[in-house]
């Protein structure tokens, strides 16, 4: 594994590395995160033979994709995000990758409801250990002047493990069922695994020992620091908005189609599949390019940029959920998409550009927490709460009512990143 001098400071550690090597770290890393977002996100595929087979309400289904994954992954992610920003990163990224693996796998055993919910906390257990050690050690890697676009990257990893999960995985529940769906979902991790810790470099480590160059701060004072911070507070409540919405979206999106436009899961695993992967990779990486370039002139471009992607989002995906032609759903769902996908990436550069290196994979679990924990258990539940109440009177309808109302949070996030972007450059901590 590459070594890192002492006398490397955290802001300049990416010096140790060439551009080849930073591009194949970054590689890695993205294998790493298709994985995290396959087997995170499998289950939307698998949940219309999940009702049928355990004969569960929305209600149940949204909490089998949201509290049972999210709780203890939002909460467990903040002391492993402890040990990361002192500790070997690519170790912590390895034996989170077997963990999450494992479990998916193990979903396919499942006897009965509560023996898949419980493999699915299984599954947030192992992936607490996933996003902020990857996010922490890239920021190592890049300088601050390719971050918006090597965080893009990694970002887009949602995207092929999102595609992944449509095309594969509705192939594998026509023909083999949801349960060996799981099965062959868990395997590649295993082979990631073994990759990443032979081939990632941890930049603290030098002759064989970890280089204590971060100042040590205290748990509670990392945390007062990143709050007095204005744009890390609407980087916080800006992205816990946006996965309010996204997770519900993403757990519902196939049953919709299935339901209210009648389609096959291999349908939707194609075409809907084939134009949401697009729409996502176009949108992260221009997102990304994009605002690398504007915060060169403006570093409230951070901010600015993805305010107002969000604010130009939102009626598209109003749109998308109340159309019964599945030709224009695609349409305003690709332009809606694109333009979200694009804000992701730019927020969390605008959290890192603030958080400081001695609290940096905290800082990202703090918002992965927020994210999970409130977006990740509400938005489901309470999409499907609202299914429920609203099918009784509109039929199947009613859930693509329901995910429309969830829109709500977008508009909120993009006014709330654009009366912050003027605090980015005071703010701003190697």
């Amino acid at each position: 594994m590459n070594q890192t001098p002492l006398s490397a400071t955290p802001a300049e550690r990416y010096t140790a590395y060439t551009s080849r090597q930073r591009w194949t770290y970054l590689a890695l890393l993205f294998l790493v995160s298709t994985s995290n977002f396959l087997d995170r996100n499998i289950l939307s595929v698998v949940l219309p033979p999940i009702k049928q087979e355990f004969g569960v309400s929305d209600t149940l289904l949204g909490l089998l994709g949201g509290a049972s994954f999210a709780i203890l992954y939002a909460v467990l992610g903040i002391p492993v995000a402890r040990w990361a920003d002192r500790g070997n990163r690519p170790l912590i990224i390895t034996l989170a990758l077997c963990a999450w693996s494992a479990m998916t796998a193990l979903c396919g055993a499942a006897q009965t409801f509560w023996q898949l919910a419980l493999a699915r906390v299984g599954v947030g257990i192992g992936e607490a250990g996933a996003l902020p050690p990857c996010q922490s050690l890239l920021a190592d890697y890049f300088p601050l002047r390719q971050r918006s676009l090597a965080l893009a990257i990694l970002s887009a990893a949602s995207t092929a493990g999102t595609l992944i999960g449509f095309v594969g995985g509705g192939w594998a529940v026509v023909n083999l069922g949801w349960r060996w769906t799981f099965a062959l979902a868990g395997l590649p991790g295993m082979v990631i695994a073994a990759l990443s810790w032979a081939l990632l470099p941890e930049p603290r480590h030098a002759a064989g020992r970890l280089a204590r160059t971060d100042p040590q701060e205290s748990f509670l004072a990392s945390l007062r620091l990143l709050w007095m911070k204005p744009t890390y507070r609407a980087a916080l409540i800006g992205l816990t908005l946006w996965s309010a919405f996204s997770y519900g979206s993403s757990v519902f999106f196939p049953s919709y189609l299935v339901r209210t436009l009648g389609l096959t899961m291999t349908t939707v695993g194609t075409q809907y599949g084939a134009v949401a992967a697009v729409a996502t990779l176009l949108g992260t990486l221009a997102g990304g390019w994009w605002a690398d370039r504007a915060a060169r002139r403006d570093p409230r471009a951070l901010l600015r940029l993805p305010g107002i992607w969000a604010l130009l989002s939102s009626p598209f995906y109003v749109l998308a959920f109340v159309v019964h032609d599945f030709s224009f759903f695609l349409v305003v769902a690709a332009i809606a998409i694109t333009l979200l996908s694009a804000a992701l990436p730019v927020v969390l550069a605008a959290a890192h550009a603030v958080c400081g290196s001695a609290r940096r994979a905290m800082a990202v679990a703090i918002l992965f927490f927020f994210m999970a924990l409130v977006g990740g258990t509400i938005g489901p539940l309470l999409t499907g709460m609202i299914s429920d109440a609203l099918s009784p009177r509109f039929g199947p309808a009613g859930l693509g009512y329901a995910l429309a109302l969830m829109t709500l949070s977008i508009p909120a996030m993009g006014v709330l990143l654009l009366r912050a972007s003027g605090n980015l450059a005071d703010d701003a901590e190697a």
